[in-house]
């Protein structure tokens, strides 16, 4: 799953629940006229036409007739996406409609929290949750969230809006569970790419240097093995950029909960850890855990998963490699709020694992890192893949905050805070919320001119997303059966490979028979029916080895012999070029 507001996983280091502003008229004047002053006022611009927009309102109005002077509670975490919808969307909404919207905003380990609560104890806390999609596989097996399919097909027709059109949305195959039923609608998404200082990497002085000493030219790393290099060179052979010490690396590697979405968010799939298969690798994916069917069977190789494998091995090597000999001495004892700053103040070449939605924050004028003409020094890219990845593979994380509905929340009150959920994401007014937030959700905005316009000032984010690879990242799947208990596991014990405690194969050691002990929890439990965890056997790696050797498949997979193949890189101009330059056709 995700320092300021419009960083990720906000969700530790903002320290204190926002309660949005109760908002909102009286019911009796809600209607039309305020949904023509906000048109005009507010939700511009956008891809429908303002005629096009009150109609999209008009159904609105008459669709929340029955909810009218309702209070409704929705909870987010804190970004600058759900900030703009709890102070300015909220507001719309309530005095478009009539009804009460209360939109609140919290961190992200505290929505988790409640939203668990609620689905053990049945009693309604919030009407509807944007919670990650990452808990797809918790909703799935659980039973307590509703599938949207059926809904909108059944109790929630008449509060399902005709112009939704969910083929614009880019992020139902992450909300979208075994049985092929939506059970989450995204409602912000953002990618964790390779960030690097462009300005640096163009300079003749600094590219003659490299060629020279690794045959190949500096740019755009495609493996890690390049990575590594440019890393060493300016680290080591660059060591200063007008008078100031620079690092070829930057991450964090406190023990804290943040540690954990460091490599949960797909840092393993980077790799090549676990099967081909987009959005997630089947039937093992980037988590290690192997999924036969629908059910769970296995994180540890000798069970059939790669949590502990070589390729998983190789990446908390790697990333512990790097960050003691390439990034800022601080790194290690930072967290992902103290580290996230960093890069913006102007003495880091390059980062793997950077979140867009640090953009917003990363182009304010005035910093090391901008350009006087409004344009960034820096640039994203796709990341680069480690000695294990296959082409087929996920090659890193999206985070896809998303709307969910329980069962436990009364139908009157789910069906208007439905009315809410698609407010925030309707073509009316998502395009204004994409230039707010910087995380797009629909097709139709990130193809929009008014993007292609503000491109040059994004550093690459439009153009990623306008890009083919963009399918390649995705966040947490369906193998995972509970992610809240899961997802702790992680930090614990990769912190104790970053502390030198363990070494990164008994760390991730560790972490595989603690996941296969809650899966096995849950298989006693019987708490998840057909589709619950069933563990397999333990047997040894070898036969694991063989029988994917066997079977076609790629996890998991032996330890290589050559961890660092030849360093590979790509001109940044020239990959950009080579992305199509038109909005995909549609069916």
């Amino acid at each position: 799953m995700k320092l300021t507001q419009s960083h990720r996983r906000l969700k530790l280091f903002v320290s204190t629940s926002v309660i949005a502003m109760t908002l909102g008229t009286s019911a009796a004047l809600a209607g039309m006229d305020e949904a023509r002053r906000w048109v005009d006022s507010e939700f511009q611009p956008s891809t429908l036409s303002k005629d096009e927009q009150l109609k999209e309102m008009e159904w609105f109005v008459n669709a929340a007739k029955p909810f009218a002077g309702m209070e409704i509670n929705v909870v987010s975490e804190t970004i600058t996406t759900h900030e703009y919808e709890a102070k300015t969307l909220a507001k719309a909404f309530s005095e478009i409609t009539g009804i009460k919207l209360n939109h609140d905003l919290i961190q992200e380990g505290d929505v988790v929290e409640k939203i668990q609560t609620q689905m053990q104890s049945g009693r309604n806390i919030y009407d509807a949750w944007v919670n990650d999609s990452d808990l797809i596989g918790t909703h799935f097996r659980y039973k307590q969230a509703i599938a949207l399919t059926d809904f909108m097909d059944g109790e929630g027709k008449d509060v399902t809006s005709p112009t939704l059109d969910l083929n614009d949305f880019i992020g139902l195959s992450f909300t979208t569970a075994p049985d092929k039923k939506l059970y989450q609608l995204p409602d912000q998404q953002f990618a964790n790419l390779y960030w690097f200082r462009y300005d640096w990497f163009q300079r003749p002085d600094l590219k003659e240097k490299f060629k020279a000493k690794y045959g190949y030219d500096l740019g755009v790393p495609v493996n890690w093995s390049a990575y590594e290099d440019i890393a060493e060179f300016f680290t080591n052979d660059v060591k200063e950029i007008d008078g100031v010490k620079v690092y070829g690396h930057m991450d964090y590697g406190k023990k804290d909960p943040s540690l954990g979405w460091r490599f949960t968010d797909a840092w393993l799939s980077m790799a090549g850890n676990g099967d081909k298969g987009l959005p997630n690798g089947l039937p093992v994916d980037e988590w290690g855990v192997r999924m036969e069917g629908c059910r769970p069977v296995g994180s540890s190789v000798e069970r059939g998963g790669d949590t502990n494998g070589p390729a998983a091995v190789y990446s908390i090597a790697k990333y512990l490699d790097w960050m003691k000999k390439y990034a800022p001495p601080q790194a290690n004892g930072m967290n992902f709020s103290e580290s996230g700053p960093v890069p913006a103040q102007g003495n880091i070449a390059q980062q793997m694992f950077w979140y867009t939605a640090f953009t917003a924050d990363m182009v304010k004028p005035g910093l090391p890192v901008m350009n006087q003409d409004g344009k960034p020094k820096w640039r994203m890219a796709p990341s680069p893949h480690g000695a294990y990845w296959k082409d087929g593979m996920k090659l890193g994380y999206q985070d896809v905050g998303s709307w969910t509905l329980l069962k436990s929340t009364p139908l009157e009150r789910r069906k208007a805070a439905w009315l809410y959920a698609q407010f925030v994401t309707s073509k009316s007014v998502s395009l204004k919320k994409s230039h707010v937030g910087l995380t797009f959700i629909r097709e139709s905005d990130i193809w929009d001119k008014s993007f292609t316009e503000r491109a040059p000032q994004l550093g690459g984010l439009v153009e990623f997303y306008r890009s083919p690879a963009r399918v390649q990242w995705s966040p947490t799947g369906n193998n995972i059966p509970d992610y809240p208990k899961l997802a702790q596991l992680w930090w614990q014990n990769i912190g104790d490979a970053a502390s030198g405690a363990k070494t990164p194969q008994q760390a991730m050691d560790s972490l595989a028979a603690a996941q296969d002990d809650v899966l096995g929890r849950l298989e006693r439990a019987n708490v998840q029916g057909e589709c619950g965890p069933k563990l397999n056997p333990k047997t040894s790696a070898e036969e694991w080895f063989k029988k994917a050797e066997a079977a076609g498949t790629i996890a998991p997979q032996r330890k290589l012999a050559n961890e660092k193949p030849k360093g590979e890189t790509v001109d940044y101009d020239t990959l950009i070029k080579s992305w199509p330059a038109n909005p995909p056709k549609r069916s």
